[in-house]
């Protein structure tokens, strides 16, 4: 992928919140950081899911990842860990994004 919504310093500041690190309990997930890039993709060109490009990945796994993460509150943790940037005040994932971009 060429461009990435998500700055080496933001990954940075909202990695560790996220599910699958090498000290968290279950499997690890090597890939996180392009899940989190394929949903940014999908909130900013505002497409179904059923459109994500290939290069993210299945989209039917991402949007089940997206998903559980909204259930866990993931996404409020992410949100929080943002608050205050200029460029990504304006973010919401949560359900009414589900909403939105739903099959």
């Amino acid at each position: 992928m060429d461009r990435q919504m998500l700055s080496d310093a933001q990954w940075a500041r909202i990695s560790e919140l996220l599910p699958g690190k090498p000290t968290d309990k279950g499997g690890r997930a090597a890939d996180n950081r392009l899940f989190v890039e394929a949903v940014l993709y999908t909130a900013r060109v505002g497409n179904p899911w059923r459109d994500l490009p290939a290069e993210y990945g299945n989209w039917h796994s991402v949007y089940v990842r997206f998903a559980r993460w909204e259930a866990n509150g993931v996404w409020a943790r992410v949100a929080e860990a943002f608050q205050g940037d200029a460029d990504l005040e304006e973010l919401f994932i949560d359900s009414r994004a589900c909403q939105k971009f739903c099959v």
